[in-house]
């Protein structure tokens, strides 16, 4: 309990914000802790965060999106084609993977950019085929920051409720928001 008190009475302070931007950059490249667990304790402990703490959220998730994509671009030439022969045939990403992402792309994203799929893994994926990235950046900017803003709303509508709510799940609650990314990393995995 006195854990959950020290975060709460931190995330009161205006670098939090910060915290919650860079937590957020490092979830959309290799942390598997989705933003929500980083925005929940600000909100809740003020309401006046909401704004912020979601902004926050929104950019250092279409900042590490955008690095998560350049990552997956430059690995293809340097180690992707090792990896694409290693691990799969490359005459199926040239005549079914790029084809799906050419037709369906635009829903791909906003599926993984409002649940639990993880989105790294996508912008990755978008970089090393070379999927348009202001396509990437666009449906990712509307859909991940509804999201956001939505979490955001219902913390702040129902901060009193979230407050007693995570003072007294906070580990079950974070527990269950890890689970639910790798239930969308095993997700992926099907695909």
């Amino acid at each position: 309990m006195k854990f959950v008190d020290y975060i709460l009475t931190k995330s009161k302070s205006r670098a939090y914000s910060w915290i919650v931007f860079l937590l957020t950059v490092c979830e959309s490249i290799f942390l598997f802790i989705p933003p929500e667990v980083f925005m929940t304790p600000a909100i809740v402990a003020s309401k006046k965060r909401a704004l912020p703490i979601t902004i926050s959220a929104s950019l250092g998730s279409l900042v590490g999106g955008t690095i998560a994509y350049f990552i997956g671009m430059w690995l293809y030439d340097s180690v992707g084609m090792w990896l694409i022969e290693t691990f799969s045939n490359p005459e199926l990403i040239e005549t079914a993977i790029k084809p799906m992402f050419s037709k369906y792309g635009i829903m791909i994203i906003v599926l993984t950019a409002v649940t639990p799929i993880p989105y790294k893994l996508l912008a990755i994926w978008l970089g090393f085929i070379g999927y348009p990235l202001w396509i990437f950046l666009s449906v990712s900017a509307i859909f991940r920051t509804g999201r956001f803003a939505i979490i955001g709303y219902l913390l702040y509508h129902f901060q009193e409720q979230a407050n007693q709510m995570v003072k007294k799940y906070f580990w079950p609650l974070t527990l269950g928001a890890i689970v639910f990314a790798i239930l969308g990393i095993g997700l992926i995995s099907l695909f």
